[in-house]
């Protein structure tokens, strides 16, 4: 599958780098679902569950307080005030 770069930082550091193959979040018109080869845009996330789908299927479901989202050409940057992965 193809993947891309993702970045998840908060104020106190970095909470995730990698490679990814979907990234699942609630902005503030709905869910998005980034993919590889997505058009290049910026907006608003709104508090909500997050989920991180990698390579392998592996699935990482988090929570987040919001925050701001860049998808690029290259890579995907996730600006939040806080975001921890949930144990399953």
């Amino acid at each position: 599958m193809n993947t891309f770069k993702l970045t998840i930082s908060t104020p106190d550091g970095n909470k995730f780098e990698g490679d990814v193959v979907k990234f699942d979040v609630r902005g503030v018109e709905g869910e998005l679902a980034v993919m590889a080869g997505h058009i290049p845009f910026v907006t608003t996330v709104v508090s909500a569950p997050c989920i991180i789908e990698l390579d392998d299927g592996t699935i990482k479901n988090a929570t987040c307080d919001g925050g701001l989202l860049t998808v690029g050409k290259d890579a995907t940057t996730f600006f939040s005030g806080s975001f921890e992965f949930t144990v399953e």
